[in-house]
């Protein structure tokens, strides 16, 4: 069994990281949200500022000139504060919705995370999904074995990422310290400043989330070729956000929780 002396704590991202494959209940709910309002949004538009809270997420859209146009076009004006309210109360239900239809725990999670725990890390989770939202989705995951010690929501602290106000408050809530003692896995490339503005290694997951954006089934239909150029772009990405070590999927995790300890008895900081 691995024991873990240096290391202390694993923090989480959630949708693309240890549930919904591909990250696909939050792209959704924005496309069907702006839909309401007769204003289309493609997929890769979506997905762009995934990882922030939803609301300055539905903001960072309606500031994209294409959008902002179409808005415009469609209601006569451009977007201000209360369009972007209106789009967030229209959205939150249909992300929760979509949140339970994709609450499946991505292959290798509960193994992983049951490992990481019998070393003796605590095990904690951030993201930008709200109360609500996580009230429907974390019975679901306790069934499949996912339980973290520490769940923080967008809303908990004065600033969302890229800040690191979630992942300070997940280590007090499990009385970890300091930062460079754990390490934050995410699917996204703002999930990963987080944790360096926190301080703590950072882990990137390629394939099950946001930068790879296809779920399982689809992932398993792609030619050989064509899984190969996206898996390196979604490494390449996360490489470039600043990510420590990047992996496929928190599957892979364990090596790089071994390498971490070792760094750390070595006197290394991230």
């Amino acid at each position: 069994m691995i024991k873990f002396t240096h290391l202390r704590a694993a923090i989480f991202d959630w949708a693309g990281t240890v549930i919904d494959h591909g990250s696909l209940a939050p792209m959704g709910a924005f496309v069907k949200a702006f839909a309401a309002f007769d204003v289309d949004l493609s997929i890769d538009e979506a997905r762009g500022p995934m990882g922030m809270a939803k609301r300055p997420h539905i903001a960072a859209l309606m500031a994209l000139p294409r959008i902002a146009e179409a808005w415009k076009a469609r209601h006569g004006r451009l977007p201000d504060d209360r369009d972007i309210d209106a789009v967030f109360e229209t959205f939150l239900p249909m992300n929760i919705a979509a949140a339970k239809d994709h609450s499946r725990l991505i292959d290798g999670t509960a193994e992983t995370v049951s490992k990481l725990r019998e070393g003796g890390l605590k095990i904690g989770t951030t993201t930008g999904y709200t109360h609500d939202i996580m009230d429907a989705i974390l019975p679901l995951a306790a069934a499949q074995g996912f339980s973290p010690d520490s769940i923080v929501c967008t809303g908990d602290t004065p600033a969302g990422r890229p800040s690191p106000f979630m992942i300070y408050r997940s280590l007090m809530e499990m009385g970890v310290w300091p930062a460079a003692a754990c390490f934050k896995v995410d699917d996204t490339e703002v999930g990963i400043a987080e944790g360096l503005n926190a301080g703590a290694w950072t882990v990137g997951v390629a394939m099950s989330g946001n930068v790879f954006g296809l779920s399982m089934a689809d992932t398993g239909r792609l030619p050989a070729a064509e899984l190969a150029r996206r898996r390196d772009s979604g490494h390449a990405r996360l490489r470039v956000a600043g990510a420590h070590y990047v992996i496929d999927s928190v599957a892979d995790l364990l090596p790089v929780a071994v390498d971490i300890e070792g760094r750390l008895q070595r006197g290394e900081r991230p």
